[in-house]
């Protein structure tokens, strides 16, 4: 009896642990098939081509036409340009991000630098007023100090000999006639001497072979003209001198600068020789030209240097203070978060509150500030965005397909013609037979046909020399036709598919513009694109189907492409 109670008591235990495994197991089978599932429904697909594409069935790729293929796990839930990165590789990368706001700016400090230079206004030439030959120079060098009224020449003039004669004569006539006294002083005292000379020559009653010249204003020599032995004219220079006791510091300002200063603004200015010692004066001139080679344009102020503690050449460096009235105003982004593509400004916006995700975003820059950037248009108050890091966020977006700073992701279509045609003698009635020939050339270009390309071009072409010498045609149609016919000759002398189908390309935009600007077309043509074509950037033809049969790929890509508008 308890032999039996015992097998009955095992066998129930054998049955309860049998059991538990079989429904255990499918239970769990269940519960994993059905995560898988819901996993599987949530895959998004994407085309290894066009990577901007995301569905969230499979299918074809409505660009090219390629199938699609399951897109990473990583970009569940997200529009096409948003993207993830992980919180590991975000810690690697120190990837910081910034609230940015309004109100940041209240005041700008705008940095010049520049150098000492002559005032240009006490710069002064000394010359000679007579004509003569030069028997002593007593000044030599550049950086010589000379004082008005010193003696810096002597001169020996023939004419002022003889005025010198003149002058006693006159002096002995005085009583008699003095006018021709007077008029014989006067001449002496245009030629520049003194009272002094001139009363010495009449008292003495002796007449001086070479003249002392004497200095007219004070200064110091920047250019020594003549030598002595030197034979000059009336008027001729002997030197250059500069007054130092005013001088001008000339600074460099860029183009970005020049809405922050302004006449009469005061300015900080510090030099090498006396870091220690700020001098404070103001902007006294603005050059009004830029300088085409430097892309700078001049900022001047005057300083005081009696004590001639500044020297022409010196570097100086000058501070200017800016108030900013509209600091409420504005919206700022540190200048570390901006990317620069040449044409595009971008930043990497935080759009994921539990999670990382990231999104490109261009913005239109204003003023350039200290640390950051005004943003005229992007970016709203509150915006988080990338401010350290932002090129390792961008390289991710690259490996991802996303938008980026090297792919905007954004077809350049051209709705319009570059070349404006103007249509008066082509009507849809003498294009219409040229179409239909355009037409057959293109779907042998479909087949990739060489022959039968070159056979369709040469009809084209000769149905386009008829139109051209039974129609009157204005200037710019003459010169589409003739482009036309050239691309055509080009067409056909070749049997390189590559060439060919380049060849038509250029006969496909003269001919959308044609059949764009003139009157309504018989057939409805439809203007197709295909963004990969003429090496990726981008081809049109013309089809009377809106089915998209890819005359630059042929098989390769067939139905790669898109219909831009339609024409009738």
């Amino acid at each position: 009896m308890k032999k039996s109670i015992i097998f009955a008591v095992v066998a129930g235990a054998i049955g309860v642990l049998v059991g538990y495994l079989i429904f255990g197991n499918s239970n769990k089978e269940q519960s994993t098939d059905h995560q898988h599932t819901s996993a599987t429904s949530n895959q998004m697909w994407t085309c290894s081509m066009h990577p901007q594409i995301m569905q969230p069935e499979p299918g074809d790729c409505p660009i090219c036409g390629m199938e699609l293929i399951p897109a990473e796990t990583g970009a569940d839930g997200l529009s096409k340009d948003q993207f993830t990165m992980t919180k590991n590789a975000i810690a690697l990368a120190n990837i910081q991000t910034v609230t940015i706001g309004s109100g940041n700016v209240n005041e700008q400090r705008i940095t010049l630098s520049g150098k000492i230079v002559e005032n240009e206004q006490l710069t002064v030439t000394q010359t000679v007023h007579y004509a003569g030959r030069i028997e002593k120079l007593y000044v030599n060098f550049p950086g010589e100090k000379v004082q008005k009224g010193q003696v810096i020449a002597e001169l020996y003039a023939p004419k002022l000999v003889a005025a010198q004669q003149e002058l006693l004569t006159a002096v002995a006539l005085k009583s008699a006639q003095p006018e021709l006294y007077n008029a014989v002083r006067n001449k002496l005292a245009y030629w520049k001497l003194s009272e002094n000379q001139i009363k010495e020559i009449e008292t003495s009653g002796v007449i001086k072979n070479t003249m002392k010249i004497y200095a007219e204003n004070t200064g110091t020599v920047d250019k020594v003209m003549a030598n002595v032995g030197d034979y000059v004219n009336s008027g001729a220079p002997l030197f250059s001198s500069t007054n130092l006791s005013s001088v001008w510091a000339s600074f460099d300002a860029y183009e970005s600068m020049l809405p922050f200063l302004s006449i009469n603004q005061d300015i900080g200015i510090t030099t090498n020789a006396y870091p220690n010692k700020k001098i404070t004066a103001t902007i006294d001139f603005i050059d009004p030209v830029l300088n085409t080679k430097t892309r700078t344009y001049t900022v001047r102020a005057t300083l005081n240097n009696k004590n001639n503690e500044l020297k022409p050449g010196m570097f100086v460096k000058g501070i200017v203070q800016t108030q900013n009235n509209k600091a409420n105003q504005l919206i700022t982004v540190p200048k570390t978060a901006v990317l620069w593509t040449g044409e595009r400004s971008v930043v990497y916006l935080k759009v994921g509150k539990d999670r990382p995700v990231f999104e490109l975003r261009e913005v239109t820059l204003g003023k350039p500030y200290d640390e950051s950037y005004e943003v005229v248009s992007g970016l709203e108050n509150g915006d988080e965005v990338v401010y350290q890091g932002a090129f390792t966020v961008d390289a991710s977006a690259q490996l991802q397909g996303k938008n980026s700073m090297m792919n905007s992701n954004k077809p350049a279509h051209m709705d319009k013609p570059e070349q404006s045609i103007t249509v008066q003698g082509i009507t849809s009635n003498n294009l219409e037979s040229v179409l239909t020939s355009y037409l057959k050339l293109k779907n042998a270009l479909i087949k990739s046909d060489v022959p039968k390309a070159t056979l369709f071009g040469k009809e084209t072409a000769s149905l386009l020399k008829e139109l051209k010498n039974q129609t009157t045609l204005s200037k710019s149609e003459n010169q589409a036709i003739q482009d036309i016919l050239n691309s055509l000759a080009n067409l056909t002398s070749t049997e390189d598919i590559k060439n060919q189908r380049n060849s038509f390309r250029l006969v496909s935009d003269i001919l959308i513009q044609i059949a764009s600007n003139g009157d309504d077309i018989q057939k409805e043509l439809y203007v197709q694109y295909c963004p990969m074509a003429n090496n990726n950037k981008g081809a049109y033809w013309l089809s009377d189907s809106k089915e998209i049969l890819n005359p630059y790929f042929g098989e390769m890509m067939l139905n790669c492409g898109d219909v831009t508008r339609s024409l009738q």
